[in-house]
């Protein structure tokens, strides 16, 4: 998917929703449990709840991996499952040297057909270019994350130009990717610091996590985060996915999605 129609189906639904599908087999309903595939069952109910507010999905892989090939197969039905013209990320943090790198970026761009990649930047450059020769596919790459031991490096400033480090993998990363297919992550709990982050990279997507269980403020978020093309894909997983834990779990789901469109409604209308 490129940028025109991703902020084309932003615009179409209101919406900058990402519902992250972290989908742990001892929080779905039990009367689930009972399915022949109990993720995939509660993957496809969530999506159905939840397909008119959002305009991406994001499976968490350790979810997956953690069962393995079941695991696996449950995450491909539902990358199957989830509409084309919907966004799709592989929240899979990968980041290794190039030829290693290759092969993660052939198996989730071109065997699994994922729109797009987290990818960990500490291995630098060559690590993350062969994920970038992929037309219309996306990095998304680890930047200012809103877990607690993100100030263990994250913060760390340098000696010789004054700026932390996830300020020098933004500045550094955007010499290797145009806007076209370079995002970065930047934690909801970070939102006292959106605005400086969005100077950095001014025209990048974000991927936003830690609006709802983790207590982000999507307003503060949305008002210093947005820019020409909104610029914003805000993830929200147990909050929405988790709504119930209930046999009214999709309808509840469908309830808190629709709630957060409808306040992001009003951030695209107001800052825009």
């Amino acid at each position: 998917m490129n940028r025109f129609q991703l902020f084309d189906q932003i615009q179409r639904k209101n919406s900058y929703l990402c519902v992250g599908l972290d989908t742990d087999l001892e929080k779905i309903p039990q009367h689930l449990l009972s399915e022949k595939d109990p993720v995939f069952e509660f993957n496809k109910q969530i999506i159905d709840a939840t397909i008119d507010a959002s305009v991406a999905y994001k499976p968490n892989l350790a979810f997956y991996e953690a069962l393995g090939t079941k695991g696996w197969e449950s995450l491909q039905k539902t990358l199957e499952y989830i509409p084309k013209d919907i966004f799709t990320i592989a929240d899979a943090k990968r980041g290794d040297i190039g030829n290693t790198s290759s092969l993660y970026a052939k198996a989730f761009f071109e065997n699994m057909n994922f729109d797009s990649v987290t990818v960990a930047p500490y291995m630098g450059e060559d690590s993350v270019k062969p994920f970038l020769k992929f037309k219309n596919k996306w990095v998304i790459l680890l930047a200012h994350t809103s877990n607690m031991g993100a100030a263990d490096f994250q913060l760390i400033e340098s000696k010789a130009n004054g700026r932390r480090l996830y300020e020098e993998v933004m500045l550094r990363a955007q010499t290797w990717g145009s806007p076209d297919q370079l995002m970065f992550v930047v934690g909801a709990t970070q939102a006292d610091k959106i605005e400086s982050i969005r100077q950095l990279a001014p025209e990048n997507f974000f991927l936003v996590p830690g609006v709802g269980a983790q207590g982000g403020d999507l307003e503060q978020v949305s008002k210093f985060g947005m820019n020409k093309q909104c610029g914003l894909l805000v993830n929200s997983a147990r909050a929405i996915i988790y709504a119930s834990g209930e046999k009214d779990f999709a309808q509840a789901a469908k309830r808190e999605a629709e709630r957060v469109r409808d306040e992001m409604k009003i951030y695209l209308d107001k800052y825009l």
